[in-house]
């Protein structure tokens, strides 16, 4: 039976720890973390997300910025917002929550973030130093994919990783981060054949696919650590991930839940990224 990987107190541990450096960071130079986050429209899901950011900042003692604009805002009008706020010292993240609405186009607005300010690390810059090893900011959720293996103390080096999904968000960020720690790592998609054969291979796995519980347990290797990033609501409110969770502990040494997982752990990084940011702001 597998043990459970618990990503609400990492994250917790995290952003106690946050807390302490900007206190020191707020002693030594004056200075706060500095937050911004724009929302169009009015996604329930996406104003979730911005309370919970606002939140995180609060506790850790970062400056936290909302600019809540109407759902039919004009593309020029949130780019003038984040050129302002890429001119502005005090805010040292800028984060656009997505979806936006069909008129805005979400490549103009990311790639109008000041690469520094980047803290979901989405910058075209930064996902090209990604590759080369040296990005100013990672991205979010597989940046805390990585640190539940670190503080859990599971290694990487020389495993063999398998990650399901290929997206821009998770997907392809992590087989670099994966890579950059010495794993071996296939990533799986859509036209992958006989995707069981090659989920068994796995030391590492990793569902971020966007499909409930498409890993069954009969597709998990015996022992394999599984991290599980998916998160879909089914009848009734209820939330599962990619695994079906009571069919891969019995065979998992390690595996995230959901909720309470990996999801904890994204606005963990994104505060840890916009901390970065502010030291390097400070000199």
């Amino acid at each position: 039976m597998a043990a459970v990987i618990d990503g609400k107190a990492v994250a917790q541990a995290v952003r106690e720890e946050l807390r302490e450096k900007a206190a020191v960071l707020k002693e030594a130079k004056g200075i706060a973390p500095g937050l911004a986050v724009i929302l169009v429209g009015d996604d329930p899901a996406s104003q979730v997300y911005v309370r919970g950011k606002r939140k995180a900042c609060d506790e850790a003692g970062f400056l936290s910025r909302e600019y809540r604009l109407p759902a039919e805002t004009p593309e020029a009008e949130v780019l003038r917002i984040i050129g302002e706020l890429n001119a502005d010292p005090v805010i040292h993240g800028i984060l656009v929550q997505m979806p936006v609405p069909p008129q805005i186009r979400p490549e103009a607005v990311v790639e109008a973030i000041d690469p520094r300010k980047d803290v979901d690390g989405l910058h075209p810059f930064n996902a090209g130093r990604l590759f080369s090893g040296d990005p100013f900011h990672k991205a979010c959720t597989p940046s805390g994919v990585i640190e539940l293996l670190d503080r859990y103390r599971i290694p990487i080096e020389g495993k063999e990783a398998v990650i399901v999904g290929r997206s821009n968000l998770v997907g392809k960020p992590l087989s670099l981060m994966l890579l950059s720690r010495h794993a071996t790592v296939t990533v799986c998609h859509t036209r992958t054949r006989d995707l069981g054969a090659v989920t068994r291979r796995a030391e590492i796995l990793v569902a971020a696919a966007g499909k409930a519980e498409m890993v069954r347990g009969d597709m998990v290797r015996e022992g394999a650590v599984v991290i599980d990033v998916g998160i879909n609501r089914l009848g009734g409110g209820k939330l599962v991930g990619d695994v079906a969770f009571n069919e891969a502990e019995t065979r998992a040494s390690w595996i995230t839940p959901v909720p309470g997982g990996v999801g904890p752990m994204t606005i963990a990084m994104l505060l840890a990224n916009t901390w970065r940011a502010a030291e390097r702001a400070a000199g």
